[in-house]
């Protein structure tokens, strides 16, 4: 018989285990490839591919244990539950722009010359702080006007009238 123990354990694993068998799959894959055909690059490939479904159920399996079940994982959860704030976009970057024209001079420089792969990546790094950098002194979320999630200051749901 399930406990609610159980269940609740169940549920919010679903993410790492899938990406677990995902894991074992190309291991195996791999072992066997390697082990019949002798040719490394199939295997180094598949092997690549392993570790990185591999990090990616390790890294949902602490987060689990960290932070515990989400909303998502409750069969009794509201969907607003599962609402935080809304997140700043910028109106208008033109750092966007400045890293694309960055990527497409390093492409260049690749063939062309070092001269012009160097100049490419002066560009693309410069593209590339202006949008870590660009609202940098930006107040937080939550900061100023309030936050936009419907999980107020009393932490909890607002209520449905029928």
């Amino acid at each position: 018989m399930r406990t609610a123990f159980d269940e609740d354990r169940l549920l919010m694993r679903t993410e790492a285990r899938l990406f677990t068998g995902v894991a074992v799959f190309f291991a195996v894959t791999a072992t066997g490839y390697g082990w019949f055909s002798e040719e490394p690059a199939g295997t180094a490939v598949l092997a690549i591919a392993f570790l990185m479904a591999a990090l990616v159920a390790f890294f949902l399996r602490v987060q689990y244990r960290r932070r515990g079940r989400r909303a998502q994982d409750r069969r009794d959860a509201e969907v607003v539950e599962t609402a935080g704030p809304l997140e700043f976009l910028p109106p208008h970057s033109p750092w966007p722009i400045t890293t694309a024209l960055g990527s497409v001079v390093v492409a260049l420089g690749v063939v062309y010359g070092l001269w012009l792969f160097l100049l490419g990546l002066g560009v693309l790094a410069h593209g590339v702080f202006g949008m870590v950098f660009q609202y940098a002194g930006r107040p937080g979320p939550g900061a100023g006007q309030g936050s936009n999630s419907p999980l107020r200051e009393g932490g909890s749901p607002p209520s449905r009238s029928r």
